[in-house]
């Protein structure tokens, strides 16, 4: 048997030589190379496409991002259930007086200077009248007839009481008599002068300390309840406690009750406090300042306060529950009102609010706000509702200093 040069297989049910074979194949390599450089040439397009479709909404994304205005914002503080307020206060004795002469004449002597404690009834000085003591000498002469004439008109009365019981004499006559007998009894009960006398003396109304001596020995001295200057000798204190009067601005004058304590720190006691009550208040605002006068009594028995002084008064009012509290760099002064941009889902919502107390770098909101809102901080005045913002940096209730 014969062996064929040439190998034979079987393609499609023929059977064809091998060269053939090879001849077939080549171009189907070549088709297929073909398509997958025409799929790697699509594939490296459709990269270059896609990765700058991404890159340019990127950017748009960037550049939306950017042109967002970036503000920073805080939440509302709820204000504290007192507030403290820090007023000048005025320090008055509790009981003070000018002490004036009852009569007329030269001051003698006096037996006490500024700074001297004295009691009640202490002798202060002594006033010498020469016009009321020869006055006090004619009046006792006057006494004396008086007195005479007194005796004569009891004896006279007592006995035309007696006849006219007989009838001897007339009932007029009998009138007379008793008439004259009241009129000396009045004329011998009645001592101006003696009064008057005792005024030289001046005493001392009650326990305190001279603040002022206004007068000297030799001084003429006009009374006090005459019509001419009168001369106050002297000025008497009681510090023992002390009064200390404070006006208190009508906005806090709700929140003013009698009863409340009050601390006071004066600049001649540096870190040292004194407690006061505030026992009284005027009730009523004073017209011209637009103030509550109160009243703070704060004991006083060794004397270290002096009175006159000017003391800070620090007092705890009540504030309202509902209040909040802002940085005032959160404010927008518009012509249509005080307003602050609250940001709500990115955008910006100009709200109207009620302003209360002005604490310096903080102000009161009385309305318009919630805990939760949140408030732009340095709003530009540009600033409209329904602008988008961007926050970058929220601050909290809690770091509102």
């Amino acid at each position: 048997m014969s062996q064929e040069p040439e190998e034979r297989k079987q393609i499609a049910g023929q059977t064809l030589p091998s060269n053939d074979v090879g001849r077939q194949q080549r171009p189907r390599r070549r088709w297929l190379s073909l398509a997958i450089a025409l799929i790697a040439v699509a594939a490296l397009l459709v990269s270059g496409i896609w990765s700058r479709v991404r890159a340019r909404t990127t950017l748009k994304a960037e550049t939306a991002q950017v042109a967002l205005t970036a503000v920073s914002v805080v939440s509302p503080k709820q204000a504290a259930p007192a507030q403290e307020i820090i007023l000048p206060g005025n320090v008055q004795p509790f009981i003070t007086a000018p002490i004036y002469a009852r009569t007329n004449g030269y001051l003698k002597r006096w037996y006490v200077d500024i700074g001297a404690r004295v009691k009640q009834g202490q002798l202060l000085a002594v006033i010498e009248t020469p016009e009321v003591d020869q006055q006090l000498q004619q009046a006792r002469s006057n006494l004396a007839t008086a007195k005479a004439n007194l005796e004569l008109a009891s004896v006279t009365r007592t006995r035309y009481l007696g006849l006219l019981k007989s009838n001897a004499v007339s009932q007029q006559d009998a009138d007379n008599a008793v008439g004259a007998y009241n009129a000396n009894k009045a004329i011998v009960e009645v001592d101006q002068y003696t009064a008057l006398v005792s005024f030289e003396k001046i005493y001392a109304p009650f326990d305190g300390i001279i603040t002022a001596r206004n007068t000297d020995i030799g001084d003429l001295i006009n009374s006090g309840s005459g019509n001419g200057v009168k001369t106050d000798l002297f000025h008497i204190a009681q510090p023992g406690k002390l009064r200390v009067y404070v006006n208190v601005p009508e906005e806090y004058s709700r929140g003013v009750k009698a009863g409340t304590t009050a601390d006071l720190s004066l600049a001649e006691f540096p870190g040292s406090t004194f407690r006061g009550t505030l026992v009284r208040t005027a009730d009523a605002i004073t017209v011209t300042t637009r103030t509550l006068l109160v009243e703070i009594d704060v004991d006083n028995p060794t004397g270290t306060l002096l009175t006159g002084s000017y003391a800070e008064v620090h007092l705890a009012v009540p504030a309202q529950s509902s209040t909040l509290l802002l940085p005032v760099n959160t404010l927008l002064f518009r012509s249509e009102g005080l307003r602050v941009g609250v940001v709500k889902d990115g955008k910006v919502t100009l709200t109207a609010v009620t302003p209360g107390h002005d604490f310096g770098n903080q102000i009161e909101i009385v309305a318009g706000l919630k805990t939760d809102d949140q408030v732009i901080i340095n709003p530009p005045d540009s600033l409209i509702t329904g602008q988008q913002v961007q926050i970058v940096q929220a601050t909290l209730p809690g770091d509102i200093k």
